[in-house]
């Protein structure tokens, strides 16, 4: 008898050769299968239009493929491909086969080309040059590269400077799948925009890895300074401008200085940032707390209450709506702030909020942390709210529209730094990492789980930052013309978040301990990739300043249409010819703070004397002493009727 594994000489004489290779009839006659007695099981992702097959077409279906998916594949060109590349060892041009294209609006699977960073065929077959690198997606998501809004690299601070520069900040960034950041410049006290300008272009051209573009915060008003707004609307492609509510005596803006500033703004066609907290208040609460001996980091969030930047974003939508101007306030912190946002959106104001990487994944707790350094790595204005279920609610605002855009708000100091303020709260220099963490901790928070699919994913970290700023469609969106800006996204890789791995040069990660699900593969900046497998190829002085011109359409056509309703018309009617009372104006004369404390001396000789004031007094001289008083008169009837002054009832 045959042991297990031996084949009986009798089925070597039947059709099928072998029991391991059944028959299949074809044409009246049975033929082997091949491979079919291998074990199998339908793998539907595998089946998928853009998934699964090999290059000649055959379904790859083992159980294998099932438990472990297939790795991102890089091929480099080879053969004659390779000779005719020769003097380009790192070539602009590029194909990604069987990807998932994701965008804000669809998703479909298509192959890509892109050449001299731009994006040059997408379908299916695509008929491409020789020097061609090839990436098999194999079915994953290919998502337009994210842009930060909000970032303050090699930010200046009272004589430091933020830990990270442009090149340390752009490097961090593409490690998240942020192929473009937008800068804010913030011009010292009495430097001219223009030159705060070219210094933040001049650092940026020599240290960006990424393609990058500027804000412009208003620290002071004049009229020079709408003069500069022009020249940089009009020559130097900057769109958008922040002004300060907060920071008194420094930075902030009086509501008449805001409101000529929308005014200007509008004309221009640019965007209105504003920076929300009421700085009156917070200057107050911060003196209060003091005095009461508290000097940590926890005094920074007491000092800056919610309701401060709740009222401040109510009073910047409020000159918003009467200047008619686009606004877009920054760094939403808080739930009360965000629902200011979302009720001005829903009467119909032109308003965008931008929570940061902070506000959505973490929360203010930590100011009271007994560890100094740590509780101070968090400080950043507004600050993170103590309420624990604010980043939740804050992603639930992100994911049903109510909040836009999403930033990072990056502009870490180290720790000796920040110790600048050891013993006063006030003097710790603020911000928060994030920008590498961004687009992980919001996939995270809100695909994972299911508040928003992949194209609203799109949408918050990269397209509708591009339409609101006018880079679009040429950044935030896969299509042919379109930058070759792209993020490779495996939506299942872990991660935990840690000082020790990110590409940050501060020793803390506010994020520390944080694991998140979802994560860039591969990201291609400028045709270009820059990292695979978990490893950078960012070159210092890489990217470009990218322009953005004025009045962009995602904005302005709900302006324009608001301001032929907003025209203001006067009643026709005569002119009255009636009897007019004479009468005479008193200028209105400014009484110095310091009024309350003049001396009775400085006092006018015969002062009015006030009847609401006792004149009783245990000793010591009046000042209408010298008046002769009446003689005691009994009334008779008082003023409002006779009552007994002596009873209740």
């Amino acid at each position: 008898m045959s042991t297990a594994g031996e084949v009986s000489p009798f089925f070597h004489s039947v059709g099928s050769d072998s029991p391991s290779r059944p028959r299949q009839k074809f044409c009246g006659v049975f033929c082997p299968v091949e491979g079919s007695s291998e074990a199998k099981t339908l793998d539907f992702d595998a089946l998928s239009a853009c998934r699964g097959r090999s290059a000649g077409g055959r379904v790859i279906d083992r159980q294998s493929d099932i438990s472990q998916p297939r790795k991102v594949e890089i091929r480099e060109s080879t053969g004659k491909e390779a000779l005719q590349n020769l003097d380009d060892k790192r070539s602009d041009r590029l194909l990604i086969k069987g990807a998932k294209i994701v965008n804000d609006d669809q998703s479909f699977c298509a192959d890509i080309y892109m050449e001299d960073g731009v994006i040059k065929q997408i379908g299916e077959n695509l008929i491409v040059p020789g020097g061609v690198k090839t990436i098999d997606a194999h079915g994953r998501m290919l998502m337009p590269g994210g842009i930060d809004v909000h970032t303050r690299f090699q930010m200046p601070d009272r004589g430091m400077t933020s830990a990270d520069d442009f090149y340390q900040g752009t490097k961090a960034a593409l490690a998240g799948g942020t192929t473009m950041i937008i800068d804010h410049v913030v011009p010292e006290p009495g430097v001219s925009l223009m030159s705060a300008f070219e210094q933040w272009r001049e650092w940026a051209d020599s240290k960006s890895c990424c393609d990058y573009s500027l804000h412009i915060d208003i620290t002071e008003w004049h009229r020079g300074i709408q003069e500069e707004m022009e020249t940089l609307v009009k020559d130097h492609g900057v769109n958008s401008f922040l002004v300060y509510l907060a920071y008194k005596d420094i930075f902030q803006l009086t509501d008449a200085q805001v409101y000529e500033v929308f005014s200007v703004i509008r004309d221009l066609g640019a965007i209105a940032q504003v920076h929300a907290e009421n700085g009156d208040i917070v200057a107050e609460e911060q003196r209060r707390i003091l005095e009461q001996g508290i000097t940590g980091p926890e005094g920074h969030v007491l000092s800056h209450p919610e309701e401060v930047e709740a009222e401040a974003v109510n009073r910047a939508v409020t000159v918003a709506n009467q200047t008619n101007c686009p606004l877009y306030v920054t760094k939403v912190m808080s739930k009360s702030a965000a629902d200011v946002i979302a009720q001005a959106r829903k009467k119909g104001t032109v308003v965008y909020g931008e929570p940061i990487t902070a506000s959505l994944g973490t929360d203010g707790s930590h100011y009271w942390s007994k560890n100094w350094a740590k509780a101070a790595a968090y400080v950043t204005s507004p600050p993170l709210s103590p309420d624990p279920a604010t980043p939740d609610y804050l992603n639930s605002l992100l994911s049903c529209g109510d909040l836009q855009v999403t930033g990072s708000a990056h502009c870490p100091f180290n720790t000796a730094q920040r110790a600048v303020g050891k013993d006063d709260f006030t003097l710790i220099p603020e911000g928060v990492n994030g920008t590498e963490e961004r687009m992980s901790i919001i996939w995270d928070k809100c695909v994972v789980t299911g508040k928003m699919d992949e194209n609203q994913f799109v949408a918050v970290t990269s397209t509708n930052a591009a339409k609101i700023f006018n880079l679009y469609p040429r950044k935030g969106r896969i299509a042919v013309g379109s930058d070759a800006d792209l993020v490779l996204w495996d939506p299942d890789v872990t991660k935990i978040i840690s000082a020790k791995s990110h590409n940050s040069a501060v020793e803390y990660n506010i994020f520390e301990g944080l694991e998140v699900r979802g994560g860039p593969l591969v990201v291609i900046s400028q045709g270009k990739i820059v990292l695979e497998e978990g490893a950078l190829h960012a070159t210092e002085g890489s990217g470009r300043f990218v322009a953005r011109k004025p009045f962009p359409d995602y904005v302005y056509k709900r302006i324009k249409a608001r301001s032929k309703l907003a025209e203001l018309r006067g009643v026709p009617r005569g002119l009255y010819d009636g009897p007019v009372c004479e009468v005479s104006v008193t200028p209105k004369t400014m009484t110095p703070v310091s009024s309350a404390k003049t001396s009775p001396a400085k006092q006018p000789n015969q002062p009015v004397r006030n009847l609401h004031q006792s004149g009783f007094s245990l000793s010591g001289a009046q000042i209408d002493d010298n008046i002769p008083r009446r003689n005691t008169q009994r009334i008779v009837a008082p003023p409002g009727g006779r009552a007994n002054i002596t009873s209740l009832g």
